[in-house]
């Protein structure tokens, strides 16, 4: 289905999107994430207390799953619509700075999740006996990472520190500890409080349900993902977008 017949099936109008506004947002998006990196690992660690140290850190996995939630939007087009390249190019570039994942491999999970969401065939869902919180983040995360993955990022982070001279605490505080805060705030915001089964079963096809926090919140928590089933329904929105899709639901 392509980009306008997903438009034309709202029951609604739906805000026109424009392609200025996705590429200024991905790239405002990668620009401050790469700005607040090289501030931070630059920063003298011993200077700063605890709660400067934490608000950073904060701050840093915010950006970090701003990075995620940019590729996302790229898989669906939506950076700049009807440019595959750049959306790709994009994604990539995104994907590479988050983690150094595989923008096509996931590209390829990602659609396969949409087709078959919540069942035994989507990559994102738990096995059927890795239900719980942990052991379903687990469990989902060994589908996305890899030891080649993870020896590239140990390389990187060897080269920042012993030929850059970047200090640990800073590579630790603003890097490393950001990243895995950001996976586990993606899946629990993304995955596991939308897509889990609620009391009674499914009760729509995208089994996905909308998690409706106060706009404020809801873009702190994870970029509006918690609108979810909207996500779904509508998957070409980008994902400022999803609070309006929701609004919509109610308005008219």
């Amino acid at each position: 289905m392509t980009q306008s017949e997903h438009l034309s099936s709202y029951p609604v109008k739906v805000p026109h999107l424009s392609s200025r506004a996705g590429v200024f947002i991905a790239l405002l998006v990668i620009g401050v994430w790469s700005t607040s990196l090289i501030l931070l690992l630059l920063v003298d660690v011993s200077k700063l207390n605890f709660f400067n140290i934490l608000l950073a850190l904060f701050w840093q996995t915010f950006l970090f799953t701003g990075l995620f939630i940019t590729a996302h939007d790229a898989m669906h087009g939506v950076v700049l619509p009807g440019n595959s390249n750049i959306n790709h190019l994009i994604g990539s570039i995104s994907l590479t700075l988050y983690g150094c994942l595989p923008y096509k491999e996931l590209l390829k999970k990602h659609h396969v999740h949409h087709r078959h969401p919540a069942s035994q065939t989507d990559p994102d869902f738990h096995d059927g006996k890795h239900k719980n919180f942990f052991a379903w983040y687990f469990h989902f995360m060994k589908g996305y990472f890899n030891w080649q993955q993870i020896l590239t990022l140990m390389i990187i982070y060897n080269i920042a520190n012993y030929v850059l001279h970047i200090p640990q605490a800073n590579l630790n505080y603003f890097w490393v500890i950001p990243s895995l805060l950001s996976s586990v705030q993606l899946f629990y915001f993304g995955t596991y409080l939308t897509h889990k089964e609620p009391e009674g079963g499914y009760s729509e096809p995208h089994r996905a349900q909308t998690i409706a926090n106060p706009m404020w919140w809801s873009f702190i928590t994870c970029y509006h993902f918690g609108y979810h089933e909207e996500h779904h329904q509508y998957p070409h929105l980008p994902w400022w977008k999803l609070p309006s899709a929701y609004k919509l639901r109610f308005t008219n």
